[in-house]
């Protein structure tokens, strides 16, 4: 019988994530052998806790803020997608050697692909942290034409320099507008990243915040005519991907999210 796998989610502050909810119902419904534990982990100690982590028999660990481009220089492989994007949201060691992988790129293409087709549209990303990179890549990939916008220019010059599109501002018009920072995410949700008046009425408003599920950004486009989206369903997707990375299994997306939903609810 093959020992039990040790999993779990490393970040800083801990109290927001689904993850132990969704790989844990994961698991459960998959018939796999593994625990998930959650690592708060400030970014001073993120190195020693790796190697502790892997010594005590870590199989995957799931990354989050604020770790997933400190987490690159800290795996002795990197796949093409995470080497490509800057940033990692997974960890998993073969052959006792650390491997990193992105699958919030994945997530955050199922969660678009079936509002488009996107070909040719424009985006306007905000951010320019390890989740910005990956949605980015998405977007890319897609095929829409992406402005970076974000507090440090220099972070947005960084990623669009690395990644393609360009630097722009809140006055750029979009087709697809999308949240990648923290701004709005509980217990912070009076914030927005957009003021009122530059949210385009007819665009799609996306926002990586899934918790809460309707942030300030998302409640404030509707009203302003826009399709919104929320960051539950990248979430999800992203790690049905992270499981089928490490067992070869894929996980029921419906099933993952409605345990998310009832997580949230508080049930």
């Amino acid at each position: 019988m093959s020992p039990r796998a040790v999993c779990g989610i490393v970040l800083h502050p801990a109290g927001h994530t689904l993850s132990p909810v969704i790989h844990r119902t994961a698991y459960s419904a998959l018939g796999l052998d593994a625990s998930f534990s959650v690592f708060d982990v400030p970014a001073a100690r993120l190195a020693e806790t790796l190697r502790e982590l892997r010594a005590s028999g870590l199989t995957q660990l799931c990354v989050s803020l604020p770790h997933k481009e400190a987490v690159l220089r800290l795996a002795e492989r990197v796949s093409d997608a995470a080497r490509e994007i800057g940033a990692a949201n997974t960890l998993t060691v073969r052959d006792g050697e650390i491997v990193a992988d992105n699958t919030d790129w994945i997530g955050v293409t199922r969660t678009l692909e079936p509002l488009g087709p996107w070909g040719g549209r424009r985006a306007t990303v905000l951010g320019a942290g390890g989740a910005a990179r990956a949605v980015v890549h998405a977007l890319r990939r897609l095929g829409l034409e992406v402005s970076v916008v974000n507090r440090t220019r220099e972070r947005a010059e960084r990623l669009v320099h690395d990644l393609g599109g360009r630097v722009g501002t809140l006055d750029d018009a979009y087709d697809l507008l999308v949240n990648a920072t923290s701004l709005g995410m509980a217990p912070q949700s009076d914030e927005t990243p957009v003021p009122l008046a530059r949210l385009l009425p007819g665009a799609t408003v996306f926002d990586t915040v899934y918790r809460p599920l309707e942030t300030r950004l998302l409640r404030e486009a509707r009203s302003r005519g826009c399709r919104v989206q929320n960051g539950l369903d990248m979430l999800v997707h992203q790690a049905v991907e992270q499981i089928r990375l490490w067992s070869g299994r894929s996980a029921d997306p419906a099933l993952l999210r409605r345990a998310a939903l009832e997580a949230l609810a508080g049930r």
